[in-house]
């Protein structure tokens, strides 16, 4: 099986974490930010991921890919997710997630963005929704300030290392994918409880963190 990503992109972190968790082996494809013309022809719209079976067909959407893997073995370990606190901690931390991660993303050695053409593809589509990159890195402090208070409220949610509830729900990979996004962001703290979080799932998925890169 292939699976087409961007390496930055949240949603293709969550497609990504089930084959590691259920040790399923898959080929990772990334595409430059800019090719439309790919995965419009695979499933008719510019999107990723998007998950290519051994007979061909195509599947996009990350959590449909989730399940879809998750079933393989015909004993899912994936259970629903939606706890009411944490959701409300996600739905928050979208004020400042995006904000810091998109201007840093772009300056990155991610393959998405190889070119020139990619990146400037990649700013001018956020930038036409968050505002010009240079005023979000200018934010940073308070952007940065938000995020560390914000995840000391985070810290009392994580149950254990390997899964937010103690069991892997769906969850997770929302939480996941969210931490994961952060990881490109110099100067953010995490608690004790949240760190041994991240890096117990990344190891656990097979998806690094950004740390190394971070900007």
């Amino acid at each position: 099986m292939k699976l087409y990503i961007y390496d930055h992109c949240p949603y293709c972190v969550k497609a990504r974490m089930i084959f590691g968790l259920k040790s399923v082996a898959v080929e990772l494809v990334s595409l430059l930010n800019d090719d439309e013309a790919t995965p419009i022809r695979m499933i008719g719209q510019k999107m990723v991921p998007i998950l290519e079976k051994p007979d061909g067909s195509r599947m996009p959407e990350s959590m449909d890919i989730v399940h879809y893997i998750d079933g393989l073995d015909g004993d899912p370990m994936v259970r629903p997710g939606g706890e009411p606190r944490l959701s409300l901690w996600l739905e928050a931390s979208r004020r400042y997630v995006s904000a810091l991660a998109m201007p840093r993303w772009v300056d990155a050695p991610l393959e998405e963005f190889a070119t020139d053409g990619a990146r400037q593809y990649f700013t001018r589509k956020k930038e036409t929704v968050k505002g010009p990159f240079t005023e979000l890195r200018a934010r940073t402090p308070e952007l940065l300030a938000e995020a560390n208070a914000h995840l000391k409220e985070l810290a009392p949610l994580v149950q254990s290392p390997h899964a937010v509830h103690g069991v892997t729900t769906e969850d997770d990979f929302h939480l996941f994918a969210a931490l994961r996004s952060l990881s490109i962001v110099s100067g953010v703290v995490y608690p004790p409880k949240v760190e041994a979080y991240r890096q117990e799932m990344s190891g656990l998925s097979g998806v690094p963190l950004h740390d190394a890169i971070a900007r």
